[in-house]
C-alpha cells in the first residue's frame, strides 16, 4: 500500500511539474505544426506528392518533435537530486522510470492525437490513411517515448553535447519508422502482420527501458 501511494505521489508531482513548464510542452507541438508548414510551403499545392510523402513528413517531425523532450525525462530531477529522493521513498529506479515512461507519454505524446489529424488535413491525406496513422502511432509512440527515457538517461552527465541523445533516438526510432509508414501503406493481407510487428517493438522497450535508464540514472550519480 505504501508503493502504491508513493507511485501515486509520483504521479501526481510529475503532472504538477509539467503543468507548471507547460509553455515547454507548448514548444513541442509548435514545432511539430511549424514543420508540417514548412513542408506544405516548400512543396508546394501538389496533392499527389503529399499523397506520396505525406505520411513519411508526419512521422518525421514526430521524430524530431520528441527530440526535445530528452530533457524533460531525469535532467531537472538529476541535478536537484529530486531522483535520490524519489528512491528514498521506497521505490525502485525501474518504478520511477516507469512512471516517468507513463506520465510523459500521456502529457506529450497524447495530444499528438488531435494535431494529427490537422497536420493530415494539411497534407490532404484520404480519412482511411489518417486512421492508419493514428492507429501506428498509438502503437509506435510508448515505443519513441521508452527511446527518449533510455537516451535521457544516457545523456544525464553530458554537459557538453545533447545532439548525442537526439542521434541515440533517431537510430533506435528506425525499426518503428519503417514498420509504422509501412502499415499506411501495406495492403490487407500485411496490416495485421506490421500491427504484430510494432507490438512486438513497443513490449520489446516496454521491458527493456526500465532496466537500461535505471542503469544509466545509477551509473550517473556513482560518477557524478
Amino acid at each position: 500500500m505504501r508503493s502504491l501511494n508513493s507511485v501515486l505521489a509520483i504521479v501526481q508531482r510529475e503532472f504538477i511539474v509539467n503543468f507548471r513548464n507547460f509553455s515547454e510542452i507548448l514548444s513541442i507541438f509548435l514545432f511539430f505544426l511549424l514543420g508540417i508548414m514548412i513542408f506544405v510551403f516548400s512543396v508546394g499545392t501538389d496533392n499527389e506528392i503529399f499523397s506520396k510523402i505525406g505520411i513519411g513528413i508526419i512521422w518525421t517531425i514526430i521524430l524530431l518533435s520528441n527530440n526535445l523532450s530528452i530533457r524533460k525525462f531525469y535532467q531537472d530531477d538529476f541535478n536537484d537530486n529530486s531522483l535520490i529522493l524519489l528512491h528514498m521513498s521506497g521505490l525502485s529506479y525501474e518504478i520511477i522510470v516507469l512512471v516517468k515512461i507513463i506520465t510523459i507519454w500521456s502529457l506529450i505524446q497524447l495530444p499528438f492525437l488531435i494535431i494529427i489529424p490537422i497536420a493530415s488535413l494539411l497534407l490532404n491525406i484520404d480519412i482511411f490513411n489518417l486512421k492508419m496513422i493514428v492507429l501506428s502511432f498509438l502503437i509506435g509512440s510508448p515505443s519513441i517515448t521508452c527511446i527518449a527515457s533510455i537516451a535521457g538517461s544516457m545523456n544525464l552527465l553530458n554537459k557538453k553535447n545533447f545532439a548525442i541523445g537526439s542521434l541515440i533516438i533517431m537510430t533506435l526510432s528506425i525499426p518503428v519508422i519503417i514498420f509504422s509508414v509501412s502499415l499506411v501503406n501495406a495492403s490487407s493481407k500485411l496490416i495485421n502482420p506490421q500491427i504484430n510487428i510494432l507490438l512486438g517493438i513497443m513490449f520489446f522497450f516496454l521491458a527493456i527501458t526500465p532496466w537500461v535508464s535505471a542503469a544509466c540514472i545509477k551509473l550517473s550519480f556513482h560518477n557524478k
